[in-house]
């Protein structure tokens, strides 16, 4: 049985028993026809859809999905994430950074963020100049900025720590 959560708002219980598709227990019947690549055509209650891959991450065990001009995000859950969940063993591969570092020599152009500042993965923290193009440098994972090691106009070497997370 799979968990399917949609635009963080919708979630379904998915099993495919046999030649059943069941979601959230109930029967369905769908017609699928696979158009291209990552395009397929389905039929369900005598409705047609147009769905397309737009984006897949593995890792994360989310995509997204076109249908008929909409995007939605979906998360799926096996049954080994829903056993790690209930063990309570699910946040350990949670990504913990203590220090966001430069990639490359340059100038700081901007920071983003302050002291205090609660963020989250992909949120911009710093604009640093390197080689005549901007960079915008981003949080690999939620926290919370503890020291801001840098300001505008700061020359900035190759691994200096920028941010301090708790």
């Amino acid at each position: 049985m799979y968990k399917v959560k949609v635009n963080g708002n919708f979630s379904y219980e998915i099993e495919n028993n046999s030649n059943q598709l069941l979601v959230d227990g109930k029967e369905i019947q769908i017609d699928l026809s696979k158009i291209s690549g990552s395009s397929i055509h389905v039929l369900h209650n005598k409705q047609s859809f147009n769905t397309e891959l737009v984006e897949l991450n593995r890792v994360e065990k989310s995509c997204k999905i076109k249908v008929n001009g909409n995007v939605y995000e979906v998360f799926l859950e096996d049954r080994f994430d829903q056993l790690l969940k209930q063990l309570g063993l699910d946040n350990l591969a949670a990504n913990k950074v203590s220090e966001v570092k430069a990639p490359m020599p340059g100038l700081v152009l901007k920071v983003l963020i302050s002291d205090g500042s609660e963020v989250k993965k992909g949120d911009s923290l710093v604009v640093l100049e390197a080689m005549k193009m901007e960079n915008i440098l981003k949080s690999p994972a939620d926290g919370v900025a503890k020291k801001i090691n840098v300001k505008p106009g700061d020359k900035v070497e190759k691994n200096q720590v920028l941010i301090q997370f708790l």
